[in-house]
């Protein structure tokens, strides 16, 4: 065994595809740590806690993390119950993470600064794909690897409010009025919405989320007022696809939006983008342009800017990273996920092939493998890891065998200007199929390492869980 071989694979991040590649890791017999910033297993997933997912258990679990957790004695939940983000880390990502075969390997507190190889910056060749990688926390220790699993997500780093990709004019100064995504509305941070305006920017599962609680909060609250701005110029995307969803309460999500907007409780703004924002008093000024060229001022209390995260490739600065200059993804796995391109029903299955850098031995996963596209799935970042593990175990054939089975997310829309600025989601799709194998529906507006959920607003909804478009 050669020295590089003797070292672990370092996974950066124990959400739920870090976890899962650790699991996979350990049925390989290869040595692993885990990175976690966080000072608990999922701690991103934590912060949504109050949210139900809308996809059921049996989506939300990965089968080598399942067969750990089967053979500790785990009682495993309902599989056709929906999770919030807190049972999802309570009931599964924790027991995960205290199983024997994964507790010594996890490191809380760790967060990772850079990534490099010993002794060599990104100019040198010689000798590169024998030397191990050096990783170096914000406290200063290094730590040596054979591989990297970078799991780390993009929760970090939410988009801008500005339409162009860039702060909006004033969009630094007016922090103490603006939300980023999931909000728990109906929960702490009650205070914060009630009685009050507040405007909701994007046209994801996280805005039709907080728009939904804005709209119960609305009805016991009086004085509560809701609007609701997306760039495209209808907003059929986020109303998804009905009873054509093969997740029910995913399907459900956009006709109790729908309601909502044409009864008036919330009020509805197309093709509009945010310019400029600025202190007016107690409240927040907000320029928007519309699509014809006019600008208007709106004066709100509050702004949730669900619009989204993208991901931070700096610590990775000193590896050879092929990524696209559009997606952010690997050049690969780019036309791919490409949504001016494609639905978040026609991606194909992908794996190490797809993921794979120049720089061997590196992979990014889950949500970061996305980069900007907002169609990712946890359940496409289990078979991620699965593949990338079994290919460094030497296992090209399992490695290379990639499959998904999941449900279709039966939303049909195909406006070309939707898809031009990434805010449409699904194309037409096969009604006749309730699952696809092959086909990674995602989150549209790119919440989480992991699918976005939708609170309902009562105990109507089958699950108690709503769905949009592409999330799960």
């Amino acid at each position: 065994m050669s020295t590089l071989n003797e070292l672990p694979v370092v996974v950066i991040g124990a959400g739920p595809v870090g976890l899962a590649a650790a699991a996979h890791l350990h049925e390989r017999g290869i040595a692993f740590t885990v990175l976690e910033a966080g000072d608990t297993a999922g701690a991103a997933v934590r912060q949504w806690g109050h949210v139900r997912v809308f996809s059921p258990w049996r989506y939300d679990i990965d089968p080598a993390a399942r067969r750990l957790l089967d053979d500790s004695g785990w009682v495993a939940p309902d599989l056709e119950a929906l999770p919030t983000g807190a049972e999802l880390a309570g009931d599964y990502l924790q027991p995960l993470a205290e199983l024997p075969a994964i507790k010594p390997h996890l490191r809380y507190g760790a967060r990772v600064e850079a990534i490099s190889r010993l002794g060599l910056d990104r100019l040198r060749t010689a000798g590169r794909e024998t030397t191990p990688f050096l990783i170096r926390l914000t406290d200063g220790e290094e730590l040596l690897a054979r591989a990297v699993i970078d799991a780390s997500g993009t929760w970090g780093v939410p988009n801008v409010l500005g339409a162009s990709g860039l702060p909006a004019r004033g969009e630094a100064d007016v922090t103490a009025y603006l939300e980023h995504a999931l909000p728990d509305v109906l929960g702490p941070a009650r205070h914060r919405f009630a009685g009050r305006h507040t405007l909701v920017v994007g046209a994801g599962h996280s805005a039709a989320n907080t728009l939904l609680s804005l709209a119960e909060l609305a009805e016991s609250t009086p004085g509560t007022e809701v609007t609701w701005a997306i760039r495209s110029t209808s907003p059929s995307r986020t109303y998804g696809g009905g009873d054509a969803d093969a997740l029910p309460a995913r399907g459900a999500l956009g006709s109790r939006l729908r309601a909502h907007v044409d009864a008036g409780r919330i009020r509805l703004l197309t093709g509009f983008s945010v310019q400029a924002l600025a202190p007016v008093g107690d409240r927040v000024s907000v320029v928007v342009r519309h699509a014809d060229g006019g600008e208007e001022s709106i004066t709100v209390d509050r702004v949730v800017a669900a619009t989204g995260f993208r991901p931070d490739h700096s610590i990775a600065a000193e590896l050879r990273l092929d990524l696209d200059p559009v997606m952010g993804a690997t050049r690969a796995l780019a036309p791919l996920i490409d949504p001016n391109e494609h639905s978040c029903g026609t991606v194909p299955p992908h794996g190490v092939d797809e993921l794979a850098h120049p720089e061997t031995g590196y992979y990014a996963v889950g949500m970061k493998s996305y980069g900007r596209a907002p169609t990712f799935l946890m359940a496409t970042g289990y078979e991620q890891v699965r593949s990338v593990v079994a290919a460094l175990a030497g296992d090209w054939q399992a490695a290379r065998e990639v499959q998904l089975d999941l449900p279709e997310t039966g939303v049909c829309t195909s406006n070309p200007d939707d898809s031009a600025t990434g805010d449409s989601c699904c194309g037409p799709t096969p009604a006749a199929e309730p699952a696809a194998r092959g086909l990674a529906t995602g989150v549209s507006g790119g919440l989480l390492a992991g699918p976005l959920s939708l609170v309902t607003l009562d105990a109507a909804a089958a699950g108690g869980q709503t769905g949009g478009c592409c999330g799960s």
